[in-house]
């Protein structure tokens, strides 16, 4: 095995890291150069990723010792070090923000970008904060990777101006960096009680603490848990997210739908290393459950009463989040499976509908406006946008009404849980474990996560049907000028959920095999603190 191999678990930070900066020096008339680098780091990432997703599922021979990868940067082992860590769900979650990044960032080159300054770069440390937080072994580089997506993602839900969209972005804003505060008190009530941030060091340093130390670790813990609940979106912490998504600008809203599983990712993670600890901290169990239901019942309730598509769509993302929540919190380990598919397909299919919403909902005349008001605000006018202010990139696609209407019918079928797409076979998926859960578990949470799923699935149905009539059947509807540039990230994250129903037992089986792996948590900390190859 060739050495390389061993540093490719640095290359989904380094990648987008070093692009980023290199996109802050052309010109923001250089708009073809900028676009090739940002567009070619970004299939760098994916290929990185598949990598990554080959190795640790056994498809490929692993340049490291185990099946969780270890990469200690600059030869310093765990836990002095830094370390990144690399198992099939980290891997997963790699693989579909490069995806979800590489189709948000095609729909961004059409037009998007140019409605504001340094575009191109905020999305590039956009991906890097991701990636990082999905990769990272300790608390304080997950810090550090959260105020770098955070830091990038104020500047895109400020994109493009306008009074609404930073009223919302200022409310974003103040939440998160009250989380972030959050966050350093948390970290530092942790590492004064344990003596350590590492990840897998705190799973064998929780356990034997007594006294005041366990109320203080607890305490911190508790605030880490309010931390990670903001960012799922989950209640009562949510009221923030569909104003920021709603007003955000189409290809940011539609990459924001991965934000909010960043947070969840953070709690399943933290959840697996501290079972047995007897810490008191929402991490799992009845808690994380019922705040789970609560979730899906206020964003249900936000999805019936939205009269806007973008709202409505912002609403599902909180509904994903809650059954996500509810799914993990579940007792036993059945569900964790089938709610890594959910997470797939909802955020895959989330980000379609975000950028579907400002094709089906265009207005020529009020996007020129936008985007005419932003060049002028940023200087960013040259004399071929003067003379076209609607000019778009890219060859116009025939049919347009024909393929609107049927992305919308895909994507409603997709994120309310009908079939024959991918959302179905998730939440089947879901349903089945939950009705075959081990007795441990108490028959009303199977009754109770049955119910909200069905309710929720309805609500959407409902929501998306009505919402779809008066975009589609208005008396006054024209036909939108679409691009192939736009339409065909649209296209094919759907494509990828037609291919995941289609391919639903082996995809099922990877996530299970990942869920077992990560409910394995000495593998995890033998892994680490055992030290990995740089």
């Amino acid at each position: 095995m060739s050495n390389w191999q061993q540093h490719l678990p640095i290359l989904p930070v380094l990648l987008p890291l070093c692009a980023g900066a290199i996109l802050l020096f052309p010109g923001e008339t250089r708009r073809g150069l900028r676009g090739a680098i940002a567009l070619g780091t970004t299939l760098l990432q994916l290929a990185v990723a598949i990598a990554l997703l080959a190795i640790t599922d056994g498809h490929t021979s692993a340049p490291w010792s185990s099946e969780i990868g270890v990469y200690s940067l600059g030869n310093w082992a765990a836990p002095f070090g830094i370390v990144l860590v690399v198992d099939r769900l980290s891997a997963l979650m790699l693989t579909l923000t490069a995806i979800l990044g590489l189709a948000t960032l095609i729909y961004s080159l059409a037009r998007w970008e140019r409605g504001g300054s340094h575009y191109l770069p905020l999305f590039q440390f956009l991906l890097m904060g991701l990636n990082g937080a999905f990769l990272t072994g300790d608390l304080f580089n997950l810090f550090v990777f959260f105020e770098v997506l955070l830091a990038a993602s104020y500047g895109l839900v400020l994109h493009g101006s306008g009074p609404v969209r930073v009223k919302a972005g200022l409310h974003y804003i103040a939440v998160n960096l009250l989380a972030s505060l959050l966050f350093l008190i948390a970290a530092a009530l942790i590492y004064g009680i344990t003596g350590t941030l590492n990840m897998a060091e705190l799973a064998q340093r929780v356990a034997p603490l007594a006294g005041n130390d366990r109320t203080l670790f607890n305490l911190g813990a508790m605030l880490l848990g309010i931390v990670f609940l903001i960012k799922a979106g989950a209640w009562p912490l949510n009221f923030w997210l569909p104003a920021a998504y709603g007003a955000a600008t189409a290809p940011v809203a539609g990459v924001f739908a991965i934000l909010s599983k960043v947070g969840v990712y953070a709690l399943l993670r933290f959840a697996v290393l501290l079972q047995g600890s007897g810490a008191l901290v929402p991490f799992g169990g009845d808690w994380l459950f019922y705040c789970g239901l609560a979730t899906i019942a206020t964003g249900t309730l936000g999805v019936l009463a939205a009269q806007k598509l973008e709202r409505l769509a912002s609403f599902l993302v909180i509904v994903s989040s809650g059954t996500l929540l509810a799914a993990f919190g579940f007792s036993g380990t059945t569900l964790t499976g089938p709610a890594l598919f959910y997470l797939v397909s909802s955020v895959l299919g989330s980000g379609a509908f975000f950028m579907l919403i400002e094709m089906a909902e265009r207005n020529r005349a009020a996007a020129a406006d936008l985007l005419a008001i932003s060049f002028e605000a940023f200087g960013l006018q040259d004399k071929r946008d003067s003379e076209h202010p609607d000019e778009m990139v890219g060859v116009a696609i025939p049919a347009a009404m024909a393929f609107l209407g049927l992305a919308f019918i895909s994507c409603a079928l997709l994120l309310s849980g009908l079939p024959p797409l991918s959302g179905f076979t998730a939440k089947f998926a879901l349903l089945s474990a939950a009705m075959s859960a081990p007795p441990a578990a108490p028959t009303l949470h199977a009754g109770l996560f049955v119910a909200a799923l069905l309710l929720s699935g309805l609500a959407g149905l409902m929501s998306l049907s009505r919402l779809g009539i008066r975009v589609f059947w208005s008396a006054e509807r024209t036909t939108p000028h679409l691009q192939w540039m736009e339409a065909a990230p649209v296209a094919g994250l759907i494509l990828l959920c037609v291919a995941l129903s289609i391919g639903a037992g082996p995809a099922l089986s990877f996530f299970n095999a990942a869920a077992r792996s990560l409910h394995h948590g000495p593998t995890y900390v033998d892994a680490v603190l055992q030290g990995g190859a740089p």
